[in-house]
Order: structure tokens, then sequence, then C-alpha cells
């Protein structure tokens, strides 16, 4: 039997296989999005994940669900993206310590310029110094005349190594002349146990030390914004006690290379939105930390500045792992 195939039909066959494909691609997402948090549970930047996730998943129709892996410094999350999809359901919270660890390293396990996509910049964190509330260091002033008297044994707990932490207590040593005992630690709960447990001397962290502050359970010494904190009006920036020095290591969430691009708007329009949930805008208050929103573009751009800031710092410093 033969078939005669027909201009008309031959336009109706072309129609229908441009239409089939539209029909079987799902709307993005239509299942739970994993979101790292490269940080241990209980600290400041899981608070605000969490409260970050919940807002997000409003906007965005499918859970974000957090999930905590804790360790080399918060880059976890980053080499786990080299393995991950480039779907947009496994995401990452990029702390600086991406932009930092591979000048430190001899084979650096990831290029921050080529290996991620960067979707939206959410904000930075309130940092500080604080020692038990009966040690007999009462200022920061008193901390670097100890360290001064005692070389290399005024031990302080940082988040890990090449943190920007552990990279700010070392350009203080350097600036100061003095030495210090770096300890680090997997993030804020057991940095916080070692000090109150009198294991270490000192703390720098993130603001997650503000509750046992206002406890009176930890003294805070400095903090190292640009400006003094309405939290804590009485404590000193690091630039008032002379050392020209602003940190807050600003971060945001994105994934693997090669991202659908229309996948990373869906995500970065509802990111956005989500920086400005009144819960989430809670959180941040509760951890003085100021919302710094940066869309994909912004933040992509913004990335190639601050390599280039660390790459700089790491190379001063002649910081190696």
């Amino acid at each position: 039997m033969s078939t005669r195939i027909t201009r008309r039909t031959t336009l109706a066959l072309g129609a229908a296989a441009l239409v089939t494909p539209a029909i079987s691609q799902p709307r993005f997402p239509d299942r739970p999005v994993r979101l790292i948090c490269p940080w241990p549970a209980g600290g400041s930047t899981d608070g605000q994940m969490r409260a970050f996730a919940d807002a997000a998943a409003k906007h965005l129709g499918q859970p974000v669900v957090i999930e905590n892996r804790p360790g080399a410094s918060g880059t976890l999350g980053a080499i786990a993206m080299k393995q991950a999809r480039p779907d947009g359901y496994t995401l990452t919270q990029f702390p600086i310590t991406v932009f930092r660890l591979p000048f430190m390293q001899e084979n650096p396990a990831w290029d921050p310029l080529t290996d991620f996509t960067y979707v939206t910049h959410l904000t930075g964190y309130l940092f500080g110094i604080t020692v038990r509330a009966d040690s007999e260091i009462k200022t920061f002033q008193d901390l670097i005349a100890w360290a001064k008297a005692n070389p290399g044994r005024l031990s302080y707990g940082t988040p890990g190594v090449g943190t920007t932490l552990h990279i700010t207590m070392e350009r203080l040593a350097q600036t100061a002349g003095v030495e210090l005992l770096h300890v680090p630690f997997r993030g804020f709960a057991d940095n916080s146990a070692s000090l109150l447990g009198g294991n270490t001397m000192a703390l720098a962290d993130s603001s997650a030390w503000a509750p046992l502050v206002e406890a009176g359970r930890m003294r805070l010494l400095c903090v190292w914004t640009a400006e003094r904190v309405a939290r804590f009006p009485d404590v000193p920036t690091l630039r008032e006690l002379g050392y020209d020095i602003v940190s807050t290591s600003p971060y945001g969430v994105g994934g693997p290379k090669g991202m659908d691009p229309e996948v990373v708007r869906t995500l970065d329009a509802a990111f956005l939105k989500a920086l400005d949930d009144p819960q989430h805008l809670e959180v941040l208050k509760r951890f003085d930390m100021v919302k710094v929103p940066l869309d994909h573009a912004g933040y992509t751009e913004e990335v190639k500045r601050l390599v280039a800031v660390e790459r700089e710092i790491v190379q001063r410093l002649g910081l190696k792992v």
C-alpha cells in the first residue's frame, strides 16, 4: 500500500515536531532544590540560609532543602558543584574561601572563574573577636599586649584555615608585629565550646557570638565593620583601633558551570525576592547581617573583582595550605 505525502502533510508533521519538545519539558523546578550550606548547623550562616531557603521556596513553588556539609574551610559545597549536574537542583553557598584557597594550594581543586555559575549575591557577616567574660584580657589593646609578651602562645579559634577570620587575624598579627597561635575548627559551635571551655584564649568568628556576649559569657573586643554596630555601640571597629581593615566576607549562592540560562533567571528572580521576605530580614537583623543583593550578572562581575583581591592578599602574606 502506498502513502501519498502532500505539502500539507509535511507542514503538519513539522509543526508537531516543533510542539513536542515544549510539551515534554517540565517547568523548572518540578521537584525540591537542594542548597548546600558548607557550615555546621547552629551558626549565623546556617540560620540565614534556612530563612532564605524557606522564603525562596514560596517563589519557586518547590521546597528548598538545606544540606549542611561543614569542613574544609567552607569549600565542600564548591567541591560538590564539580560533580553535580548543572540542572539547577543542586546549589551551594559560596563563601569567600572559594575565591582564596586556590591561590594557597599547590594543585588547586577548582578555578573560581570558570568552574561555577554564580546566581545571586546575598549578604555579608558581622565579624568580631571575643574572649571569655572572666578573661584578664579586657580590650583589644590588652590582647595585643599579651601576645607581644608571650610570642606564639595566644591561641585563637576560627572556622578554618584560609577563612576570612583566619586571614584577617594574620593581617592583624603582621601589622601589630605579634605571633599568634591559630586553632581551626569546623564552625562556630566547636569554636565557641573551645573558648568557653578554656582551651583557646580568643575567638574570631561571625556574630553567632552575640547572644553569648549579651548573656555575659563572652566579652566582645572589636568588630570588623566600617562603622560601629548599633547592637554593641561601645565596641570599637578595627579602624578605630588603628588598623585600616574592614572585613565582612560577602557571599552568595550558585551552582555548577554550564547551567541553563533560563534556569538561572528563574532562580535569580526567586532569590532576589526571597532576600526581602520579612522573616528573612528578621534573621539578618538578628545576626547583624546587611543585605547585599546582586543579580546573576552583577554577582559574576563581583566574583572577578574578589578573585583578584584575594590573589593579591594571599601572595602578599605568603599563605600556603
